[in-house]
């Protein structure tokens, strides 16, 4: 199998890393926080036969560039103008459009703004409804202490115990060094400020769920039964908010790409083919 290719492509002013697999219609994949394009690898190795896969690490993340909160507005309307701008730098023209999390409501926010960008949308247990807070989240609010723990106490541990007890389904089979990747990415101090702002700008999601409204591109949101971030009861709210949305529910947590990535590339395919499930 083809290896994936790797460049920097400047986007809203920022370097952003970017890899690339496969020949015919193109699929942007958008990650979510606190992993990278890697998080992509599985669902690209079975759709990279058939599409063009395209999955940049968002600015702040993974390779790309990391720019202070002065120099970028770290939220989801900058990352969504970002993957506008590098559209347009890799001359991408109308594709597919797939976002995980935090990705997933960069996506939505591409959709609504720039429908003549994206001819697809999959969103996968898409940011976009208020939830629960985790730790992660409890921290970042509290005032001066939160910011010093998040940045310098939040450790290897923790950041496993956030994976293993949230992010994946107990009986996960991903392996503790795939977590330890994402960690080791995450611990520098600029990453971690990058993951801080977005942590923050985030915490009210009602202007992602009011967007919504203006998706008119086709549709599809899969979602993990096990999802103990955002539950499946969002997933099936999302699917009723944009107009003839399908509906996929997959026996996973919060992460299918990661727990199942096959299943979850053959669930995109069969969309891209047109044959879309409906909402149940």
């Amino acid at each position: 199998m083809a290896e994936s290719v790797h460049r920097d492509v400047t986007a809203s002013g920022v370097r952003l890393r970017v890899a690339e697999r496969g020949e015919g219609p193109s699929i942007v994949l958008l990650h979510g926080l606190f992993v990278d394009h890697t998080t992509w690898d599985g669902v690209v190795d079975g759709l990279s036969g058939e599409f063009h896969l395209v999955a940049p690490d968002l600015p702040g993340f993974g390779e790309s560039e990391k720019p202070s909160p002065m120099r970028f507005p770290y939220g989801v309307d900058a990352f969504a103008e970002a993957i506008a701008d590098l559209h347009a730098g890799l001359g991408l023209g109308r594709v597919a459009v797939v976002g995980h999390g935090l990705g997933g409501a960069v996506a939505i926010t591409l959709a609504a703004r720039h429908a003549e960008l994206v001819s697809h949308l999959v969103l996968v247990d898409s940011l976009c409804f208020a939830a629960a807070l985790g730790l992660e989240r409890t921290l970042i609010q509290l005032p001066l202490a939160g910011s010093f723990a998040f940045r310098q106490l939040w450790g290897r541990a923790a950041f496993h115990a956030l994976f293993r007890n949230r992010m994946l389904a107990a009986t996960s089979t991903v392996p503790a060094a795939r977590i330890d990747y994402y960690y080791d990415v995450f611990n520098t101090p600029a990453a971690r400020g990058s993951a801080f702002a977005t942590l923050r700008s985030t915490l009210d999601p009602r202007p992602v769920e009011a967007r919504t409204s203006r998706v008119k591109t086709p549709t599809l949101v899969v979602w993990g039964r096990r999802d103990r971030v955002y539950p499946a009861a969002f997933g099936q709210r999302l699917a009723r908010r944009i107009r003839d949305a399908g509906f996929e529910l997959l026996d996973t947590a919060h992460c299918p790409q990661e727990e199942r990535p096959r299943e979850v590339a053959l669930v995109i395919g069969r969309f891209l083919r047109a044959e879309r499930p409906t909402l149940k």
